[in-house]
């Protein structure tokens, strides 16, 4: 009686120490550290993390980095916005950078969970170092798929979700490809073909999608002036549509005229031809003459001057304040008739002959001093003396007309007459 009134009396004050521990904050095994855990060492620091599912995750689960331990779950709360704020503790000698980021790992299929923390990944770079106090927000926190999810989804697809529909859609595609399987075999092997230079061209393909990408960026940019044309086209599309009727006569018209043109063209197709033939020999006379023509056109343009002569033309303001063109030129014009008469001569054939000057002149009048002239058929006397050469002794005929006021015995000047020759 009394070992059975002991044990009462110790179980009650079990139980009422229990319930001291419960109201003080006991947490019953949460409370109590797991053996194995992580080394924290003198200078742990926490961070707070945030998850919008912490799943099963409790208390004194473990932190790690890269597979490996370095802190553990001290405590779970859960937010005003409804998100659940995990409190860790890591050990001061490892470092992470400020942007870290953290997720819910799992040991093994139905192993413990674990907070696994890491350096961001992707093109973002490490900044900074985590401090004691710091947050890790929800951009950056992640979890992983439950086991329970994945069977759950897949007794969703067991139990008629889609299992049914894919044993109908298999029925089905057997049913459309019976008796048609050469042609499905070739359509296979063109689509292949097609596919392969598709992959050939693509370098080609990206090039233009680039093109194409780029050609619509400047579209974009100039939205406002394509939107300005489509609004100033709309009035001469109005106009186009009134001139509907003038512009297809228009267009009759000149199919009219192809015809006709047409019909003129084959009409006269043989003596377009023999033109061009007779043509010919002019374009050919002309080509020859060729070298020829365009010397000429050089003093054409600038008779009566040649073409060297340009440089020595000057410009100077006219009277009329416009510019003229002037150069500078001297010529000597003797307009005796004495020499000119004397010089020239005809000769039996009709040609023109020049005498030198010397020849003909004596002192200051044509012909031989000291002789004597002779009219008519060319008689008369000699003089006494030989005459001097006159360049004239070859010519045969009579002088025409003397000088006048001149003795006789000076020389006469004029044309001699040429005697008629017969055939």
């Amino acid at each position: 009686m009394t070992s059975a009134t002991t044990r009462t009396r110790r179980l009650t004050a079990l139980f009422a120490g229990l319930l001291l521990l419960t109201g003080c904050g006991f947490r019953g095994a949460y409370s109590f550290s797991l053996p194995g855990g992580a080394d924290l060492g003198e200078e742990s620091y926490r961070v707070k993390i945030e998850f919008l599912d912490v799943l099963d995750l409790v208390p004194q689960s473990g932190v790690r980095v890269a597979d490996v331990a370095v802190g553990r779950v001290e405590d779970i709360e859960l937010a005003d916005d409804w998100t659940a704020v995990v409190t860790v503790a890591v050990n001061g000698d490892v470092e992470l950078p400020a942007n870290a980021v953290a997720a819910i790992q799992q040991s093994s299929l139905l192993g413990e969970k674990y907070v696994e923390l890491a350096a961001p990944g992707g093109d973002l770079e490490a900044q900074g170092q985590l401090e004691d106090g710091d947050r890790i927000t929800l951009d950056r926190t992640n979890r992983n798929v439950e086991v329970e999810e994945l069977l759950g989804a897949l007794s969703l697809v067991l139990n008629g979700g889609g299992l049914a529909q894919l044993q109908t859609i298999n029925r089905e595609l057997g049913d459309a490809l019976e008796g048609r399987e050469a042609a499905i075999k070739e359509t296979l092997g063109q689509l292949d073909t097609f596919i392969g230079g598709l992959d050939e061209q693509k370098a080609e393909i990206n090039r233009a999608l680039d093109n194409a990408n780029a050609l619509a960026a400047t579209l974009a940019e100039r939205t406002e002036t394509i939107e300005t044309a489509l609004d100033t086209i709309g009035p001469g599309l109005d106009v186009i549509n009134e001139q509907r009727d003038l512009l297809v006569s228009m267009l009759e018209g000149l199919a009219r005229l192809g015809d006709v043109g047409t019909r003129v063209i084959q009409q006269s197709a043989e003596n377009t031809v023999a033109d061009l033939q007779l043509l010919q020999p002019v374009l050919s006379q002309l080509a020859a003459a060729g070298p020829d023509l365009a010397g000429s056109l050089e003093l054409l343009l600038t008779y009566p001057f040649p073409d060297s002569s340009l440089s020595a033309l000057n410009y100077r303001k006219a009277q009329s304040g416009g510019m003229a063109l002037f150069t500078n030129m001297t010529a000597t014009i003797d307009f005796d008739l004495s020499t000119i008469l004397c010089r020239y001569v005809i000769d039996q054939n009709g040609a023109l002959r020049q005498l030198p000057l010397t020849d003909v002149l004596v002192g200051e009048r044509c012909g031989v001093e000291g002789g004597t002239g002779t009219g008519g058929g060319g008689g008369g006397s000699a003089a006494a003396s030989s005459p001097a050469p006159t360049g004239l002794e070859d010519v045969v005929g009579s002088v025409v007309e003397a000088v006048p006021d001149v003795p006789d015995e000076a020389a006469r000047v004029g044309l001699p007459q040429i005697p008629e020759v017969g055939p």
